[in-house]
């Protein structure tokens, strides 16, 4: 069992920066970052395989990092020039790999792993 914990989430002006950090216990191969915001469905943000290969949505690419200690088991979510519709609850999600989290990184269903979210909002 994979217990991911999130933190870093808070509130901050359009165009500011905050960075997120998902601490995980247990063996991850793929880890990444998904957001959902009041009525809309979950939407994959940026993800990482084992093999360092990462993949963001085309929403966020230029503007947001991500990036994995191994060392730590620490995945974490550089974000910046941030916009009002980038207001979410933050998720972070993780898999084993079996899944097939390597080839569809951003598919929520390929990941067995959830933290329990941490809060962005961006105010204009």
């Amino acid at each position: 069992q994979v217990q991911l914990v999130e933190s870093g989430g808070g509130s901050v002006q359009a165009g500011g920066s905050l960075r997120l950090s998902c601490a995980a216990s247990g063996y991850t191969y793929c880890m990444a970052w998904f957001r959902q915001a009041p009525g809309k469905e979950r939407e994959g943000v940026a993800g990482i395989s084992g093999i360092g290969s990462i993949r963001y949505a085309d929403s966020v690419r230029g503007r947001f990092t991500v990036s994995k200690d191994n060392a730590k088991n620490t995945l974490y979510l550089q974000m910046n020039s941030l916009k009002p519709e980038d207001t979410a609850m933050y998720y972070c999600a993780a898999d084993s790999g079996t899944n097939g989290c390597a080839l569809t990184p951003l598919r929520a269903q390929v990941y067995a792993y959830w933290g329990r979210g941490t809060q962005v909002t961006v105010s204009s």
